[in-house]
């Protein structure tokens, strides 16, 4: 069953993590930027040391409203709707409140003279300067939320989109590998019909959502070069050097399959001698890097539009972050195109099959 694309609204925005030092860091950065512009919109610009004790007040106050925030996150996450984001903003005003009369009452005690205000007037400034910083980085975060939510919807049709095309030709010519192997090579036929099944088992995202693993996308490699090779024989020579590569690294299903699939339409079919596609895989410092390359034909195949490339790019950005890149271009008479995917985990975690593993059926390397 198809999941429809979720609207932003359908979800629950959850609050962000306040332990985290990312939004420790925003809430700091926001308070010492408010305590400047207060200190600067006052004139006195010699006071230096009543700026340092507010910045240092400023800075205490941040860490004790992360610190509430995250220990009662649980619980604010359970209210409905918006109301997590309201109660944690109707939190930060006692927080602030008592702080600031803590603040008052150390500076009258230890007579340093550095609040000229009365108690009730300082509290009640402090608290609307926090009332309006607090709603401002709430709804920041929450905006943020939004956006990261929206953007998982549309990766999650995308990858939806991918997984369920497998292109009419590719069916259509394996359909008639088949059909002429039954009346001659009947195992052969059989087993093509198994990887084929295989392909589609992916495709139309017969397991569950979630990554599944290199191993096991490095066999649906295996299961649909072999039904091109039978279609294509020997025009089509594959060399793999990936030994080097960790067969259980978590990798979003059918990432290669497509790029395998455009090398062997884009590089091998149009060349009547055939050509060789290239597979190969390594680790550099704390990533992994994985090339597909294939011959560059005279003129390019109709058909090519790039959306898979594309594709391809926005999952990795999203499943690996940043540190990842996906390169693709012409070297040396080939179209190469590599992958570069940091080992340690990116934004989404790795999830788990419950179906059994795919069985890898490697096809002989040979040379041209």
């Amino acid at each position: 069953m198809r999941f429809a694309l979720p609207h932003p609204h359908d979800e629950p925005s959850p609050l962000p993590d306040f332990c985290s030092l990312p939004v420790l860091f925003t809430l700091l950065v926001t308070g010492a930027l408010a305590a400047t512009v207060v200190w600067l919109a006052a004139g006195d610009h010699h006071d230096l040391a009543g700026y340092s004790v507010g910045i240092l007040f400023v800075t205490w106050l941040a860490l004790v409203i992360g610190v509430v925030l995250c220990l009662l996150r649980a619980w604010l996450q359970r209210l409905p709707g918006h109301l997590p984001y309201l109660a944690a903003w109707l939190l930060m005003m006692p927080i602030v409140g008592a702080a600031s009369w803590m603040a008052h009452g150390l500076d009258e005690a230890l007579r340093m003279g550095l609040l000229r205000d009365g108690a009730a007037g300082f509290v009640r400034d402090n608290v609307l300067i926090a009332a309006l910083l607090g709603a401002a980085i709430l709804r920041y975060f929450y905006v943020a939320a939004q956006w990261r939510l929206r953007l998982a919807a549309v990766t999650r049709a995308q990858v939806e989109a991918l997984q369920a095309r497998i292109r009419p030709h590719f069916l259509f010519n394996s359909m008639n590998t088949v059909a002429a192997l039954i009346p001659v090579d009947p195992v052969a036929a059989e087993r093509t019909v198994e990887d084929l099944a295989e392909l589609f088992r992916a495709a139309l995202g017969q397991y569950e959502q979630g990554d599944g693993t290199l191993g096991e996308e490095l066999a649906l490699l295996d299961r649909y070069l072999a039904i091109e090779q039978l279609r294509l024989g020997e025009r089509l020579h594959v060399e793999r050097e990936l030994d080097d590569l960790p067969r259980e690294f978590p990798l979003p299903r059918l990432l290669l399959q497509p790029l395998l699939e455009n090398a062997v339409r884009h590089g091998i079919q149009p060349l009547r001698e055939g050509g060789v596609v290239t597979l190969r895989g390594a680790r550099e410092g704390g990533a992994i890097v994985i090339e597909i390359a294939n011959p560059l034909p005279p003129s390019p195949a109709r058909g090519g539009n790039g959306h898979g490339l594309d594709s391809v790019r926005r999952r990795v950005a999203f499943r690996y972050g940043p540190r990842a890149t996906v390169q693709a271009g012409p070297q040396d008479q080939r179209y190469v195109v590599s992958l570069r995917l940091p080992l340690e985990s990116g934004p989404l975690k790795a999830g788990s099959l419950k179906a059994g593993p795919l069985k890898s059926r490697p096809l002989k390397s040979r040379g041209p």
